[in-house]
């Protein structure tokens, strides 16, 4: 490690909503050992785990705890250049070896979530979706920016309606940190993408008024929660005033790159806006720290059913120990593996791609050997809007005389009655 130096990168894009808002690796150990307690600036406890103390001592001495967990200082304060990544992690050529400006995507690492990168190893598995590669930079065929079709399916700004009954409202183009397989890396982090304005959230909330078909609403982006608890809380009563609205979901990966994020004032808000369902983004067990568990069951306990939605990368989550390992994790913190996506061919993700059978052999890994609750959906979304289409090893063998023919977690058949 480089010697104790105050780091203050700020972003070029730090949003309105961030002032007062108007109306496996080799951390694990230590990630999961005991974690101190802070107060944040709304006087409430939250975990502050060893790993993030030593980064939080080493690069922001003058720091103190309360601001460190204080969310809007987080990202106020993320890493986003080269130039600042260097100052706490030693990049490899391939990591540095071109211009910002021929990125697609731009860097964004929350200090929080730096401190679980800073491994000198580029293969650790959550620096690798965090900072960007060469590899970036290789189209493939096949490879498109809006994979799957969403502009083509959005009659008003904010709005994509490809399901008949549900929207998906995408709320902002900001999030706290970029993944750098992102799907809407086309929208996110662009300058005219950031967050909505209350005309356009009016916009499309009329939308979804003048069309009484739609009974589920999903609020993605960029990442809702990077939203003042204000602007949301607008959103959510909006919703909520329409009759024919019966459940709204929120997409998210906060809870894993800013935990700090979910107050409590944050979650008693929320929970005046029932039935409302959560979708968290989480890719490794590493990321399940004493920060993020806590976060998790604020949510939980505020009532909130929460899924997890894991995109299956290449050298990251493809061994089945290592998907096993999250899922139960998960469970730990009463989050529910929901959906485990292929990766969507966004340019120059070639590199994180797996092949279908590998995502077909994780769920074959999993099935019968753990809890039920553990497997998730593993799903391609189709280019070009076709929709989730979901995927399972071949357990339907066939159907003979009135049997059906099943093979089992074993890879036994067993034949079952269908005279109906």
């Amino acid at each position: 490690m480089k010697p104790k130096n105050v780091l203050m990168s700020k972003s070029s894009h730090v949003q309105e909503d961030l002032d007062e808002p108007p109306p496996s690796g080799d951390a694990v150990g230590l990630i999961n050992g005991l974690a101190k307690t802070a107060t944040t600036p709304s006087t409430e406890t939250f975990p502050v785990s060893n790993l993030a103390e030593a980064f939080q001592s080493n690069y922001f001495p003058t720091v103190s705890t309360e601001k460190w967990n204080d969310w809007k200082w987080q990202v106020r304060n993320s890493f986003t250049s080269f130039e600042a990544l260097e100052q706490v992690i030693s990049l490899t050529d391939d990591e540095k070896g071109f211009k910002e400006q021929s990125l697609n995507l731009p860097i964004r690492i929350t200090p929080y979530y730096a401190a679980l990168i800073v491994s000198q190893n580029q293969l650790q598995p959550l620096r690798k979706t965090m900072v960007p590669t060469l590899d970036e930079l290789l189209v493939s065929p096949g490879e498109e920016s809006d994979p799957l079709g969403e502009e083509h399916d959005s009659p008003v700004p904010l709005i994509v309606h490809r399901y008949p009954d549900r929207v998906l409202f995408l709320a902002t183009g900001f999030c706290s940190a970029f993944c750098r397989y992102c799907t809407r890396s086309h929208m996110v982090s662009k300058k005219d993408k950031m967050h909505a304005g209350t005309p356009q959230i009016d916009r499309a909330l009329a939308y979804i008024r003048q069309h009484t078909e739609i009974r589920d609403v999903i609020i993605s982006g960029g990442d809702p929660l990077t939203l003042s608890d204000e602007r949301i809380e607008y959103l959510l009563s909006g919703l909520r005033a329409i009759e024919h609205v019966e459940m709204i979901r929120l997409g998210t990966k906060v809870p894993a790159v800013l935990p700090m994020r979910i107050t409590k004032k944050l979650t008693d808000m929320l929970k005046k806006y029932h039935p409302l369902f959560m979708s968290l983004h989480f890719t490794h067990p590493d990321e399940l720290t004493p920060e993020t568990r806590e976060a998790c069951i604020r949510l939980a306990d505020a009532g909130i059913p929460l899924g997890s939605q894991t995109v299956l990368l290449k050298g990251v989550n493809d061994e089945g120990d290592v998907y096993r390992k999250l899922t139960h994790e998960l469970l730990k913190v009463r989050v529910k593996p929901y959906y485990l996506y292929q990766c969507d061919p966004i340019p120059g993700s070639a590199h994180f791609r797996t092949s279908v059978d590998k995502g077909l052999e994780i769920i074959k890994h999993l099935r019968g050997f753990t809890s039920g609750y553990a497997i998730p959906h593993y799903v391609i979304d189709a280019p070009g809007g076709g929709g989730k289409i979901p995927l399972l090893p071949e357990y339907f063998v066939a159907k003979e005389n009135n049997q059906v023919i099943l093979r089992n977690y074993e890879g036994k058949l067993y034949n079952y009655p269908d005279y109906v």
